[in-house]
């Protein structure tokens, strides 16, 4: 098996949510922060025949990358075949040290829906990084990053939709939560403190839990 361009994709977007990784028998990726507060899922291209337990991601894509390998998955260990011929052999981690997924996330009502363009993502991500801010907050159809800590932190604020709902509700992000990777998102927020963010064009979505002081109503 030979890993598509946009799985080595997913899998490098994986490594800044967690350094390891359970891949199950199938075609879906998943994975969870160690905080337990960011789990991303994905369909890729790829039929994975046996559960593999990966305790260092980032080791394992350097040698992915390192050249075209062919994967063979054995009991204990991955054979990588490279485009000479030559064998690497890499093993297994024991699944008990590994964080799982161990149930599909059940998402309640969400009370404020909206889709976030790519240019728009890209651009709030580059904004929130130039100054430093490391929390966001969904208010009236806008996001403003900022330092809730500190009242006179640099801030940046952006509409995202028209609100003509006329509910009260703030909703407060970690910057460093929102780990996703590039494309348009369908994004809708609950009241539970859980918010949803599906991208558009391929079948991958995230679930970032808000912070504590976020309210609705």
């Amino acid at each position: 098996m030979k890993l598509s361009d946009n799985t080595i994709s997913v899998l490098k977007n994986y490594s800044t949510i967690n350094q390891n990784l359970m891949i199950n028998m199938g075609s879906t990726l998943s994975t969870m922060s160690a905080m337990k507060n960011i789990v991303a899922k994905a369909t890729v291209e790829e039929t994975f025949e046996k559960d593999v337990a990966i305790y260092d991601l980032n080791e394992f894509l350097g040698c992915l990358t390192q050249d075209t390998m062919d994967l063979n998955f054995q009991d204990h260990s991955m054979i990588m075949i490279d485009s000479e011929g030559d064998p690497l052999e890499y093993f297994y981690s024991d699944p008990s040290v590994v964080t799982t997924v161990s149930k599909a996330i059940e998402l309640p009502k969400c009370e404020v829906n909206f889709t976030l363009p790519t240019e728009q993502l890209s651009k709030a991500i580059r904004r929130a990084n130039g100054i430093g801010a490391p929390d966001m907050k969904l208010k009236n159809g806008h996001l403003t990053f900022t330092d809730k800590k500190n009242d006179t932190a640099n801030s940046y604020s952006m509409k995202v939709f028209e609100d003509t709902s006329g509910a009260d509700y703030e909703f407060w992000f970690k910057v460093e939560n929102l780990k996703l990777m590039s494309g348009t998102y369908e994004v809708s927020v609950s009241s539970k403190k859980i918010s949803h963010f599906k991208n558009t064009n391929a079948d991958l979505e995230y679930f970032i839990a808000l912070e504590p002081e976020s309210y609705y109503g």
